[in-house]
């Protein structure tokens, strides 16, 4: 079994992921930080977000675990690194880069008056 919150934790975990992800447009939670991903999927997405001039907020999920099992739970989503964009999950590294190959990415971005 990996680690898990209690109750508390729980709470006070979500109250700061939601404050993180309401105060940044743009927000990944990612293995390392946007100038030294510590994995290839975190780097993709951060290289795809900085190919189109992307300003984001990085959250290293290897400094706090309950940040790293509490974003997982938040999402729903097994998987780091996590994109958000104006509060809304976007996916994982396979679905942005995939957004990112068929121009969706980019108008999403545009849409939400990011680029």
């Amino acid at each position: 079994m990996g680690y898990q919150l209690d109750g508390q934790q729980q709470i006070e975990t979500k109250e700061k992921l939601k404050e993180i992800i309401k105060t940044n447009d743009v927000c990944l939670f990612m293995k390392g930080v946007p100038t030294a991903p510590q994995c290839g999927f975190s780097m993709a997405v951060t290289n795809i977000l900085k190919h189109l001039n992307v300003n984001f907020k990085g959250v290293d999920v290897l400094e706090d675990e309950n940040i790293r099992q509490g974003i997982k739970e938040f999402s729903d989503w097994p998987t780091i690194p996590q994109l958000y964009i104006k509060g809304e999950f976007v996916g994982g590294c396979d679905i942005i880069k995939e957004m990112f190959e068929k121009g969706e990415l980019k108008s999403l971005l545009v849409e939400k008056k990011i680029i």
